[in-house]
């Protein structure tokens, strides 16, 4: 991590708020899924919990950007953080009196949704904010890169805290969501926002436009969107944990938790050495090489194979995310950072709760195997259709702004 980013006192508390949303919320993912498969035994009632959670996504859409663009970007961030400290707070409080249900979790889901999709493009609005245009893409490795420290051991941490109960991990959930909340609420004052545009129909489909009228952020953002899509197994954990590869809570909080270590590797390698060259081609690499890799992990009966797989999948996703985030921020005005976020939120709430439901259907037809290895194959298709259709995109050599 660069010094000079860490120098920075708003950059640390927004480090910090992402410290523990990220620990909170991966740990809420382990209970959650874990749970509602000790209740159900179903791979469909898993992926609902990915619909659950991406459906006020897809409804706010329009509303959240506009919201990230008109007003205090800080400030609805610590909100939703409030608002979702107070869902896990109802979780821990319903599972002492023994009182969750399937349709609770639905709902606790669907509100933890919502609370993300006013949450996810103001936070992500809010870097460039804080740092120069060419510590961007350093600031977004770094800042990804903290948030795979949590994401390792948050899912490690909520299935070794299960053994004591789900309550458990829900309280302490609850503490840190709160924690991330403070964080924000302190953050102190940052470049302002030059422009807050009314709410027009104009205004709230400015970002939908902006994106269709650039290829280069539409190819970025539309190919994690299909090849996650595809390729995403994270809803089928526990039934690989449990079922294919016979462990218990403790073995999907570490399952959970390997995609991370690939990320955090891979970020604190971006992070000193940034991505100058080819940064199209590197890409569409990576990406193909997730695909590979979701094909290994859904072929493995073993153990370590399987964490191996996953390493190298994380790893993968996280070259995909640099490039798309820095290309995303940095070839948009701030004026218009939360809407395009909002669209981008969308694209990657569709390649994450989405494909944890389409994942979950397509085991519940084909089987938990199947699903994943035509995932994977799916995924690599996707790498070599994109490739042809934007070739701006493969062509493009540096995240510098107007770079061929």
């Amino acid at each position: 991590m660069e010094l000079s980013l860490l120098a920075l006192r708003p950059f640390r508390h927004l480090l910090a708020s992402r410290l523990f949303t990220a620990l909170s919320y991966q740990m809420l993912a382990v209970a959650v899924g874990w749970q509602m498969y000790a209740l159900t035994h179903s791979a469909f009632s898993l992926g609902l919990i990915g619909i659950a959670q991406f459906a006020p996504q897809l409804l706010f859409t329009l509303v959240v950007g506009h919201v990230a663009d008109r007003y205090d970007r800080r400030r609805v961030v610590a909100i939703c953080q409030t608002l979702e400290f107070i869902v896990a707070a109802v979780l821990a409080a319903a599972s002492l009196a023994e009182q969750l249900s399937p349709t609770a979790l639905y709902i606790a889901a669907f509100c933890i949704g919502t609370a993300r999709a006013f949450e996810t493009p103001s936070l992500q609005a809010l870097v460039p904010s804080l740092v120069t245009e060419a510590q961007l893409p350093q600031a977004l490795a770094t800042s990804s890169g903290l948030m795979q420290v949590a994401i390792i051991t948050g899912p490690a941490l909520g299935g070794f805290i299960y053994a004591v109960g789900p309550d458990a991990v829900y309280l302490t959930t609850a503490i840190f969501w709160l924690v991330a909340a403070i964080s924000m609420f302190t953050l102190p004052l940052v470049r302002k926002q030059e422009h807050r545009p009314p709410a027009t129909l104009e205004s709230l489909f400015g970002g939908i436009r902006y994106i269709r009228e650039r290829r280069i952020i539409l190819g970025a953002i539309s190919l994690d969107l299909f090849a996650v899509l595809l390729g995403d197994a994270t809803a089928l954990l526990p039934i690989f944990a449990r079922d294919i590869l016979h462990t218990g809570a403790w073995g999907m909080g570490i399952l959970r938790s390997a995609p991370a270590i690939g990320a955090l590797s891979m970020s604190f390698y971006l992070a000193r050495r940034p991505l100058r060259q080819h940064v199209g081609k590197i890409m569409f690499g990576a990406v193909g090489l997730f695909g590979v890799a979701t094909i290994v992990f859904g072929l493995s009966h073993s153990f370590g194979i399987s964490l191996a797989a996953l390493v190298v999948l994380g790893a993968c996703d996280m070259i995909s995310v640099v490039v798309r985030s820095s290309l995303v921020q940095l070839e948009t005005p701030d004026a218009m950072r939360g809407r395009v976020s909002a669209v981008s939120s969308i694209f990657i709430g569709a390649s994450n709760q989405l494909g944890e439901f389409e994942s979950g259907t397509t085991a519940a037809l084909l089987g938990p195997v199947p699903a994943v290895v035509v995932g994977g194959i799916g995924t690599l298709i996707v790498v070599a259709l994109w490739m042809r259709w934007f070739p701006e995109l493969t062509r493009r050599q540096s995240l510098a702004v107007g770079a061929d």
